[in-house]
């Protein structure tokens, strides 16, 4: 098939084969594919049936309905992104002549900072959660380490090394070991302690066995933010809090990076302005 004549759910496929071949995040390319969907079927009610037939217009009107929806302007503007991505690939494979989606602009919106756990809401949720042995071991490790979500809920049992534990390499990040301060290490030990006997690898389970999955790793969480009385908290802002903590400490902005697994320096530098802004509080996750 002549690219310059390719459907709009071909166009679909190809972009999202492309991002795969790339090793983007497997979260990213749903929300790029879902994202790219909802225009799609946008588009297929103007009775667009091929890819060089989407305009500036038509994609100014997806923007306008995306509005009258009630979708955030935050929201909106990432599907922005997704668009714009899409239609980059698609002028660069030449399936299209023209990009239509260059002028397309994004809304305004504040950017809000992340939310670092002040002393006293890092000791609520401590105390909160004090007597379900799990969940505080998973807190702990989410602020003495910086780790995110997925790679604490994919830990097994033979990542916990004696000073450390071991990251292993998934899509597109890197394998690394981050250092097990005595709080973490604690929090594990009695865990483990208590963890139910099960063929599973996993290092967090459920009472029968299963491992631990990502949405209820979440799910609980949030539910101990809400007891502790933390409002606004996800529980990404437990590894905002470890980063900024880190920073605030003196540890060198390349370590920092190293230990959080970020991509590009550029990334860790953006908590420099989070740690300049709350200066003036000094804090220290306390030790067990």
């Amino acid at each position: 098939m002549n690219k310059s004549i390719l459907g709009l759910k071909a166009s679909h496929r190809e972009f999202l084969n492309y991002l795969k071949e790339k090793g983007r995040a497997s979260a990213t390319i749903l929300a790029y594919s879902s994202d790219l969907q909802q225009l799609i079927n946008f588009c297929e009610q103007l009775k667009r049936i091929r890819i060089d037939q989407i305009t500036t217009s038509d994609l100014d009107a997806f923007k306008n309905f995306l509005d009258k929806e009630s979708y955030t302007a935050k929201s909106i503007s990432r599907k922005i992104n997704s668009i714009k991505s899409f239609f980059k690939f698609l002028h660069f494979q030449k399936s299209i002549s023209e990009n239509p989606a260059i002028p397309l602009t994004h809304p305004k919106y504040e950017v809000k900072l992340p939310k670092i756990l002040s002393k006293m809401e890092y000791r609520a949720l401590r105390d909160v959660c004090r007597n379900d042995i799990r969940i505080f071991a998973i807190v702990e490790l989410f602020l003495q380490t910086g780790l995110r979500i997925r790679e604490l809920a994919n830990l097994h049992l033979g990542d916990i090394k004696t000073k450390a534990i071991y990251i292993r390499a998934y899509e597109s990040h890197s394998s690394r070991e981050i250092p097990l301060n005595k709080p973490a290490k604690t929090g594990l030990e009695n865990y483990l302690k208590v963890r139910p006997k099960s063929n599973s690898k996993n290092l967090f389970i459920t009472k029968t066995g299963n491992p631990f999955l990502v949405r209820n790793i979440r799910s609980t969480i949030n539910r101990y933010f809400k007891l502790a009385g933390i409002e606004d908290a996800k529980i990404n802002d437990l590894r905002h809090t470890f980063i900024a903590h880190q920073l605030k400490a003196g540890t060198p902005l390349t370590l920092v990076s190293k230990l959080t697994g970020h991509k590009r320096l550029s990334t860790t530098e953006k908590y420099l302005t989070l740690v300049k802004k709350s200066s003036s509080e000094k804090f220290k996750l306390e030790e067990l």
